[in-house]
């Protein structure tokens, strides 16, 4: 048996991802970048991330999709990841008018969850098995999902479920099969080892579906899934006064010693730190790339070979940050938004972090040039676009923003405040508060929000559980709990206080003050869901 595996290349974002996954397998990957070569392939792996009209009209421009449907007519093994799963059906709500490929009869629709339920669908949930005597879901496991739109379990023909999971209230089909098809709402190439453990399945020929039994009364005995919190392990990535590649990490941005030749604070290197979270169970990787070196020429960035590296080792999320933006290469080349975002998500990137560029984008608003954020969120899903929050506390009422009570009274004894943006590393302020440009930035197609906080960072004495309760309660998409945490129950507290969908840390992990390890006992301990 030839240990060869075709991917269909048609510039998905994820599409590296999936190839470090295969080759770390053990196996040859070959990119079809015409009919002939899905035609000819011997086993098939459709990858895809962003949006259902995008992809269908990227395919039907390369000539692809009448090779993809014949080919699965063949018999011969197909795997559909995330969108590769969504487009074999026939319709989406996502792009009205768009036709899918049409091997599923039955329309994808957005989320209906409930109020308070943030979308996109983000992190680690379950499976329930819906074919007796299935080989490829292990249940109780956790996957990692990311999308706003799904096949509804009442919408999809029962002979194709696989498996289901629930989020909001609603029951979503997260893996189809049938006879040589399989496909998954979730990532497995992102899903660590439980994950390359399907994709193993499906390149040994041991998912095949060899009619096992639908049962819909054993689903029903079953309890519905659960999404699980996120703890992410986040460096700060930069060059030194040497020139070296560095893991920093400052006291309220500050990065150098405050002795002796104040050199830039040195933690470690980016993928050997980060390997390291992996392995300790870290649910995703964020690099923040801090002002050193993004002058460079876009193909000598340094942060583009951080990121080739990291996803060869590392099968979880992984969000790059810093320099996200549009700007003119030293040799005169402009470089858009979308560009730059482009590079990273082929070196290995599944989100992109944008900082003061967001800030200057709701400050633009009404215009009619569409934002970094609109151009990135297009073409490669609003999953895929983080924004990072860079707020300070500002104490007093306001005549423009809205105030709240504090997590702790000023030295005068002020109780309300509102928190103001700022720029370029905390070094300069604009007129908005975190929640505006929050609510600023999910309208322009944003996914997600890393909300900071500077009066926090690197003091471990715990999040500011105000501004993000805040935060969370005026948006709709996932929010990321950042700076402060100093202590295990620090993550329990910020959780059960302010319900973030996400906790992040650098300099207690970074130290080995605290292991991922340790913080996910407590937060199991205390009865908030994770994955183990």
């Amino acid at each position: 048996m030839s240990r060869v595996v075709t991917v269909v290349d048609y510039g998905a974002g994820n599409v590296r991802s999936v190839i470090n996954a295969v080759e770390h397998l053990g196996w040859e990957v070959k990119m079809a970048g015409t009919a002939e070569e899905i035609l000819s392939a011997e086993r098939l792996i459709f990858p895809g991330v962003g949006a259902f009209g995008s992809a269908m009209e990227r395919l039907a421009s390369l000539g692809f999709i009448d090779p993809i449907k014949a080919y699965i007519s063949t018999g011969k093994p197909f795997f559909g990841v995330c969108l590769g799963m969504q487009t074999l059906f026939e319709e989406s709500e996502e792009s009205p008018g768009v036709k899918g490929l049409g091997v599923i009869k039955g329309k994808i629709s957005k989320f209906k969850v409930t109020p308070g339920v943030s979308v996109p669908h983000m992190g680690w949930n379950q499976v329930n098995s819906w074919k007796d005597g299935s080989k490829v879901i292990e249940e109780g496991c956790r996957y990692y999902f990311v999308h706003s739109f799904v096949a509804d379990v009442t919408d999809t023909p029962s002979e194709w479920v696989l498996g289901t999971t629930d989020y909001g209230g609603q029951t979503i089909v997260s893996a189809v099969q049938f006879e040589n098809v399989l496909a998954t709402q979730f990532h497995p190439e992102k899903s660590s080892k439980k994950g390359l453990e399907i994709i193993r399945k499906f390149l040994e020929n041991e998912a095949r579906d060899e009619k096992p039994t639908f049962s819909l009364a054993t689903k029903n005995t079953k309890p519905p899934t659960i999404l699980g919190k996120r703890v992410i392990a986040c460096l700060d990535v930069r060059a030194n006064d040497d020139g070296d590649i560095i893991v920093t990490k400052g006291d309220q941005y500050a990065v150098r010693e405050e002795t002796g030749d104040k050199e830039v604070r040195n933690l470690g290197k980016p993928v050997e730190l980060a390997e390291r979270y992996y392995l300790e169970g870290a649910d995703e990787i964020t690099f923040l790339n801090i002002t050193s070196f993004r002058s460079s020429p876009l193909k000598d960035q340094p942060m583009l070979e951080v990121l080739k590296q990291a996803s060869r080792k590392i099968f979880v999320p992984l969000c790059v940050g810093g320099g996200i933006r549009s700007y003119t290469d030293p040799d005169g080349t402009h470089r858009s938004a979308l560009e730059v975002a482009g590079e990273y998500f082929r070196s290995g990137a599944d989100k992109v972090s944008i900082g003061s560029d967001a800030v200057e984008a709701v400050l633009a608003q009404p215009s009619e040039q569409e934002s970094s954020i609109s151009s990135i969120s297009r073409v490669y899903g609003a999953q895929a676009v983080v924004i990072s929050v860079d707020p300070k506390r500002i104490y007093g009422k306001s005549d423009k923003h809205e105030t709240f009570t504090a997590l702790t009274p000023s030295v005068d004894g002020e109780t309300q405040c509102w928190y103001q943006c700022t720029l370029k590393g905390g070094r300069e302020t604009a007129d908005l508060s975190a929640r505006e440009l929050a609510i600023g930035t999910e309208k322009l197609g944003a996914g997600e929000i890393l909300l900071n906080c500077i009066d926090h960072d690197g003091q471990n004495n715990g999040f500011d559980t105000a501004l993000i309760a805040d935060v969370k309660r005026n948006v709709s998409i996932p929010v990321i709990a950042s700076s402060g945490a100093g202590k295990p129950e620090h993550f329990t507290e910020v959780f059960k206080k302010a319900n973030p969908d996400a906790a992040l840390a650098a300099g207690i992990f970074h130290r080995k003050e605290v292991s991922i390890t340790d913080v996910k006992s407590e937060l199991s301990k205390n009865g908030v869901p994770v994955r183990q």
